[in-house]
């Protein structure tokens, strides 16, 4: 494998990342079935395995990124161009993987007790997986594959608290609308193939270009659009992001609302790219106008839906809806002819979001550990109570707000001029309005926990190292890209320019 590393490797060894995820997931269940009633040692083994692997993950995917596997030679094609890893897949496969390590680090405190654990533990390292293999595909039936590998462990764990109603009721609809969506791709591909006849991305993109049957080629090209805006969580199809977030456990709604979203937008970055480039079907069908019209919908109807909620948790979930309008952006602003600025400055963002969206949602796994309630009044005086896990939430919020006390000021100044550079001007004004808006509900979070007095004494008995931990960590890293972010954006961009 070229350009990897000091030592000479085989060329699948590129694939390591999301091996070592599936791997981890066997060994968990293999600990479980040896002790299927885990006792405080059991239950640390098991946690000790699930976070080595997830570093492990993390660590490769980093360590081939700098050392320019797949970039300094070209993509790695593999399975006769089913999987490719080049920088993108390698840059999103880090931002999986970040969440990852977070959502389980956090796990070993709020799933305490619980006799799943491991059964818990291995849905999140399987859908891991398919995330990571997601950001590979170079085919649609290579790319619809890794996608149920993502979905499928998704459901089952926003239903994990079966004996919670709210629960139960979240995997449901999210199942529900998961493999209605599911369908409408499909549907989609087989339209696409039966027009090109070739599942590959760079050969379909050929194919189109002497194909005469342009209806059926952009039917299918906007069912898939709309599997993708699913997957995103996009304005019309992101009804089922509000319920599943707030139903599930927080630390689950932390990882399908970062981890999972920027699975679907690297499956966007590079289908529409690669198998769509605008060039060769704007005559057939302009998907830049459609993520256009996606991006404004999106952001504005997530921002004012996020800014009518008194319950925190689901003010977040409108806020995932939100930013993913901004990172349409990226999509929208593509241009034939384009250097892939747009493209980078998107998937810079989705790194960035990952922390600060994964840390605001295990600050709310924490409040529910402690059993403080859910709405901003709950939440008042608590700053007083845990100034450390506070300080970091203040971060989180201002941050997702854009202001210049975290990654998310940068990324989104960066994306916001990414619109202006392809003459969208007043794309990047909408986008600032909107994030001006998001000011507004970010900060009751931090003006409940600092300023307002609490109705009456919080009964806080413990402060679970494992979540404090990851909050810590979220918080630190999110300061951090502030300063770091040249680095972040420097990779991003070489692989979005390599893409495009």
């Amino acid at each position: 494998m070229t350009g990897a590393t000091l030592l000479e490797l085989p060329e699948y060894a590129a694939v390591a990342p999301a091996v070592i995820m599936i791997v981890t997931a066997l060994l968990l269940l293999v600990i479980d079935s040896i002790s299927p009633e885990p006792g405080e040692n059991d239950r640390l083994a098991l946690n000790a395995v699930a976070i080595v692997g997830a570093v492990t993950a993390l660590s490769v995917s980093a360590w081939f990124l700098v050392a320019g596997t797949g970039q300094t030679e070209g993509p790695i094609s593999l399975f006769e161009g089913a999987l490719v890893v080049d920088g993108m897949a390698l840059f999103f496969s880090i931002i999986v993987s970040s969440v990852t390590v977070l959502v389980l680090l956090a796990g070993y405190d709020y799933a305490a007790g619980d006799r799943y654990q491991a059964e818990y533990q291995t849905l999140v390292f399987l859908a891991a997986s398919g995330m990571i293999l997601l950001g590979m595909a170079n085919s649609f039936v290579a790319a619809f594959l890794s996608l149920e590998l993502a979905s499928l462990p998704s459901y089952a764990l926003v239903a994990y608290l079966k004996h919670n109603r709210g629960s139960v009721e979240a995997g449901l609809k999210y199942f529900l609308v998961g493999a209605l969506s599911s369908a409408v791709m499909l549907y989609g591909i087989s339209l696409v193939y039966g027009v090109t006849g070739t599942f590959q991305f760079a050969a379909v993109a050929e194919a189109i270009a002497d194909t005469g049957l342009v209806g059926i080629l952009g039917v299918g090209i906007v069912m898939i659009v709309g599997g993708v805006a699913f997957k995103t969580a996009s304005v019309p199809f992101h009804f089922w992001a509000p319920e599943a977030y707030e139903g599930a456990p927080a630390p689950v709604s932390a990882f399908i609302s970062s981890a999972s979203k920027a699975a679907g937008f690297v499956l966007a970055f590079r289908l529409f790219v690669t198998a769509f480039p605008i060039g060769v079907v704007e005559g057939v069908v302009d998907w830049t106008l459609l993520f256009l019209v996606l991006s404004i919908v999106t952001m504005t109807l997530g921002n004012f839906a996020a800014a009518t909620q008194e319950n925190v948790k689901r003010m977040l979930a409108y806020s995932s809806v939100g930013h993913a309008g901004y990172v349409l952006i990226a999509l929208a602003s593509v241009t034939t002819g384009s250097d892939g600025y747009a493209l980078g400055a998107g998937m810079a963002h989705l790194l960035v979001y990952g922390f600060m969206n994964t840390g605001a949602f295990l600050f709310i796994a924490l409040t529910e550990y402690w059993d403080v309630g859910r709405t901003f009044e709950d939440f008042n005086g608590l700053g007083w109570e845990a100034p450390v896990a506070c300080v970091a939430m203040t971060v989180f919020m201002f941050s997702l707000a854009g202001l210049p006390l975290g990654g998310g000021f940068v990324s989104k100044y960066i994306l916001f001029g990414a619109a202006v550079r392809s003459g969208l001007w007043w794309l990047a004004v909408i986008a600032a309005i909107n994030s001006a808006l998001s000011l507004y509900y970010y900060s009751r979070v931090v003006k409940a926990m600092w300023i307002d007095d609490p109705e009456g004494s919080f009964e806080i008995e413990s402060y679970p190292v494992g979540i404090y931990a990851a909050i810590v960590i979220a918080a630190v890293v999110t300061v951090l890209l502030l300063p770091g972010f040249g680095l972040v954006s420097e990779h991003a961009s070489a692989a979005a320019s390599a893409l495009v």
